[in-house]
């Protein structure tokens, strides 16, 4: 699947090959042609892609499945999942229908293809893993399958070849009441529509909701309730293959260049990778920053840096790691080095300036590039950290204050600091304690944020300024601090739009 320069079978094995290995001897690999939008995933794919198109199109997949796991966290409703899904696909993920008859067609659904495999390799290590991913898949076939064009989806569904049974008209007859009460009354005769008798097993949510007539250890379901069937198909396959690949992981002989890219990705199910990049810290209408600012501007950074700006305030010092975390996010939202300098010198005014120049000047000079060389990123310092970087890193100790508090501090504390920065109302400290409690970190934070911004968020979304993709789910403390501000200064002269969006490539 990955494009190489050299064999990995040395010729005299290749020739040798036993008959009873014939199959893998003439194994293809060559394009495929896509003819649904629609997928089971059942063969692998085989064709070459590049080392940079397997982590993109893997990156680009896990932002969509990572945003609907966010959607069934805030409990959205299906009707509003999907509303909200579809300019996520459309930016992540397009997958146009074959009516549209678009030249990138093919190419849409190779990506379609080859990303859920991926990820499939990514996520088949552990059970928690599988789980998540298999359940994520099957939100995002369902609303494929619901989008699809008729013609299309019936086409689709007769290629399955699905072992389902269709009732005949004498047993028909015979259970019609019985059909007509499954069917809850809706259909004036059973006839109207054809039926198809399945194990029950393979739609326990149709039995569990008393939506289809059980006998003899077969639901007879009506053709309405067909998704249902296709779905409940294709999650069985997909669990099936999920443990047949766990199995099979120990033995894989990839290329070692995958197993940081792989291992990355299924880190990134904590919280969805950063999306960073230089142009993060030109905000429309944001005058140029300066060291006098940043007490002005904290009220729209994230907890994570006002606990940090709070801490250095009340102290006059951070500890190394805050210090770090902190300074990457004041290079990342515009301030220059010469500033930042400047404003850690006021911030530490207990000590003399002797003692901030020997032990910590070159310290915020190395992370802006200033000095290092090239071991510091090529003279460009560092990139600011990620939820994901602190969410993964270890906990801070005793008199330490970075990482992010959602994780780190005691639910009692966790709540008090959110009273204390304006957060009073006791559903949303209700329902972000429960998500703490769960770890759902980056979604409690997720919570906070659309709790402070309700009514410009309201205001964006009733004017139709800002598109699902500038609302997506934050996961970098930057980003929160973009939209925020922008948010909080909406008409002032900005044009309220948040340019590079959080599942962007962060910029090296």
């Amino acid at each position: 699947m990955i494009r190489h320069d050299y064999s990995r079978v040395e010729p005299k094995r290749r020739a040798n090959l036993s008959h009873k290995k014939k199959q893998f001897a003439k194994a293809e690999f060559q394009e495929q042609n896509y003819e649904h939008r629609l997928n089971f995933y059942i063969l692998p794919p085989t064709a070459e892609i590049t080392l940079e198109e397997f982590e993109q199109w893997a990156i680009n997949r896990l932002k969509v499945l990572s945003e609907l796991e966010a959607c069934t966290f805030r409990n959205k409703s299906p009707e509003e999942t999907a509303e909200y899904m579809k300019s996520i696909l459309d930016k992540y993920m397009p997958m146009r229908a074959g009516t549209s008859k678009s030249q990138y067609l093919q190419e849409e659904r190779k990506k379609d293809h080859y990303s859920h495999f991926i990820l499939r390799l990514a996520f088949a290590a552990t059970e928690d893993l599988r789980r998540r991913f298999s359940r994520l898949e099957t939100m995002l076939f369902q609303l494929r399958f619901k989008d699809d064009d008729f013609i299309e989806r019936q086409s689709f569904v007769r290629s399955l070849n699905l072992e389902w049974d269709e009732v005949q008209e004498a047993e028909k007859r015979e259970l019609k009441d019985r059909l007509l009460a499954a069917a809850g009354g809706s259909m004036k005769n059973s006839d109207e529509q054809e039926w198809f008798k399945v194990d029950w097993e393979r739609v326990p949510v149709l039995v569990e909701q008393r939506r289809v007539f059980v006998k003899r250890g077969k639901a007879y379901v009506p053709q309405r309730e067909q998704m249902s069937l296709v779905v409940a198909e294709f999650t069985k396959k997909l669990d099936e293959a999920l443990e047949l690949t766990s199995r099979a992981l120990p033995r894989l002989d990839e290329d070692d260049r995958l197993a940081p890219i792989l291992a990355h990705l299924s880190q990134s199910f904590t919280a969805p990778d950063a999306a960073y990049s230089s142009s993060d810290a030109n905000i429309d209408g944001l005058s140029a920053i300066n060291a006098n600012s940043i007490d002005t501007l904290s009220q729209n950074f994230p907890l994570c840096m006002r606990v940090l700006h709070n801490t250095l305030r009340e102290n006059s010092h951070l500890k190394h790691f805050g210090r770090l975390q902190y300074t990457l996010f004041l290079k990342g939202i515009g301030l220059s080095l010469e500033e930042c300098i400047l404003f850690w010198r006021k911030s530490f005014k207990l000590m003399t300036d002797d003692k901030f120049t020997k032990e910590y000047r070159y310290n915020i000079r190395h992370a802006y590039g200033d000095v290092g060389g090239d071991s510091n990123r090529r003279g460009r310092g560092y990139t600011p950290y990620s939820c994901q970087k602190l969410l993964t890193e270890p906990l801070p100790g005793p008199g330490q204050t970075h990482g992010c508090p959602y994780r780190t501090f005691t639910p009692d504390n966790l709540i008090s600091t959110l009273q204390r920065v304006g957060v009073n109302e006791r559903d949303v400290l209700k329902t972000v304690r429960e998500d703490v409690g769960k770890q759902r970190y980056h979604v409690a934070c997720n919570r906070v944020f659309e709790w402070s911004h309700k009514k410009e968020i309201k205001k964006v979304k009733d004017d139709g300024s800002w598109s699902a993709t500038d609302l997506d789910t934050i996961v970098h403390p930057n980003t929160y601090f973009k939209r925020s501000w922008l948010l909080k200064h909406l008409g002032e002269g900005n044009t309220g739009i948040v340019p590079g969006g959080s599942g962007d490539r962060m910029e090296e």
